[in-house]
């Protein structure tokens, strides 16, 4: 009876000890959930001095305008017979807008942290017409012609470097801060314009230049009936975004150059309304001047394979263990998983103060020597150390281009992973599972 259990434990003991390290790697995925934690930390904090330095300097630029807005008045009578009024803007915008511009980016420090940030000039030119009250069924005695203003809309009022002043049909006019008619714009500056009475067809040409501060984004708004925008830049990281990506755009290692064309029928709305109808705001395009790809995202991307790289690491070693007759204990493989986990804290602390990829072989070279050497010694064989070596540095590798790859990452991903599961399979085909533990049992006694 008592050779019969021996028996029933030594043939289930592999099955035990599968389970005990399958309980261990969920375990520790709490450690792996608490470096994404961190990650999300350290992001937060970039953007915190991201934002604050964006305060100081300029935050995220979108130009709109020019917009002429010409008020009247609409009439009523309430119930009591009295007559009121109520205030209105006719909005025209320009028949043809051009906007032509160099951008020249700035690296920023917080701390640790690098923010980039940009001042721009730029000359916008163009030109109104047919600024008539056709179709909208407005008496002419209820106009406000005189009042009528020019706006720009400017997201961010601290980023103006220089006076702005309007060349309007040869002669300059001065801008004054805030929006008369929050109709579209909310933040930006205005000019009262010298302007003909309605129904006549004169054109109104009008020239200016912008020098304006800001940080990470410069968007345009496609107000024009035909919008031309050619921004130039010596930095060599732009993403286009927005509603409209370049219909031109070079790209060289040390500078970029973009060109656009918009016309009113690529748009949501048209070249004259009254009131707040409309909303501009969604059609922006343009830049964001980037820094090379963060290292908290990467770091991210590969903590999503911290999970395989502790589950293939401590099937090694269990194939070690039962195969070759290396008896481990539980313990044992809680420190190697840890030390797993280890390297991606070095690597987000690395990265922080260099290059990623110098982080990454900086971080992997002494985990894999931490391992390998914990191997010898519990293992008390050289060649499974250089085993554990081998694969620990294939692994990394492995990882190191998954990361490399964003386009690819899924795809390179899924195939390495069908090779591993295939060598694996592979390996574990003639290991005769129901006889090991009684085998080795047989060679103890």
């Amino acid at each position: 009876m008592e050779n019969e259990k021996k028996s029933f434990w030594r043939r289930n003991s592999i099955v035990i000890k599968a389970l005990i390290i399958f309980i261990l790697i969920l375990v520790l995925l709490i450690p792996t959930a608490m470096i994404r934690g961190l990650i999300r930390e350290r992001e937060n904090r970039q953007t915190e001095a991201i934002q604050e330095v964006s305060s100081k300097w300029g935050g995220k630029q979108t130009i709109s305008g020019p917009i002429i807005s010409i008020p009247y008045y609409e009439y009523y009578k309430d119930e009591k017979g009295k007559t009121g009024k109520y205030l209105y803007h006719v909005h025209y915008l320009p028949e043809k807008l051009k906007i032509k511009g160099e951008v020249h980016p700035e690296k920023r420090y917080r701390g640790i942290y690098e923010v980039v940030v940009y001042s721009t000039k730029l000359t916008v030119e163009g030109e109104f017409s047919n600024l008539n009250f056709k179709g909208l069924n407005i008496p002419k005695e209820n106009i406000l012609f005189d009042d009528a203003f020019l706006s720009i809309g400017i997201s961010d009022l601290r980023g103006i470097e220089e006076e702005i002043r309007i060349k309007w049909n040869g002669k300059l006019f001065s801008f004054d801060s805030g929006i008369p008619s929050e109709d579209i714009l909310l933040s930006g500056i205005n000019t009262k314009v010298e302007m003909l009475q309605p129904g006549t067809d004169t054109n109104y040409k009008f020239r200016f230049n912008i020098d304006l501060k800001g940080s990470e984004k410069l968007f345009f708004t496609p107000i024009g009936k035909i919008t031309n925008v050619s921004i130039s830049s010596n930095w060599n990281n732009p993403s286009f975004d927005g509603k409209f990506l370049p219909d031109q755009r070079v790209i060289n290692e040390d500078s970029f150059a973009a060109d656009w064309q918009i016309l009113h029928v690529n748009r949501n709305f048209p070249q004259r309304w009254i009131g707040n109808r409309y909303e501009i705001g969604s059609s922006a395009f343009g830049v964001n001047l980037l820094l090379p790809i963060d290292s908290y995202q990467k770091s991210m991307r590969s903590v999503k394979y911290a999970i395989m790289f502790i589950t293939l690491t401590f099937i090694v070693f269990f194939f070690i263990e039962i195969k070759h007759m290396k008896p481990l204990h539980p313990f044992q493989y809680i420190l190697v998983g840890l030390a797993l986990c280890v390297f991606y804290i070095l690597l987000i602390s690395i990265s922080e103060h260099s290059n990623f990829n110098l982080a990454y072989l900086i971080a992997s070279v002494p985990t894999i020597a931490l391992i390998a050497s914990y191997a010898k010694g519990i293992l008390k064989s050289t060649r499974f150390s250089l085993v554990t070596t081998i694969i620990l540095i294939l692994l990394y590798g492995f990882l190191f281009i998954i990361i490399q790859l964003q386009d690819y990452a899924l795809l390179m991903g899924s195939i390495g992973l069908f090779v591993i599961l295939a060598l694996i399979m592979f390996y574990s085909r003639k290991i005769n599972w129901f006889d090991v533990n009684v085998r080795k049992g047989e060679n103890n006694t």
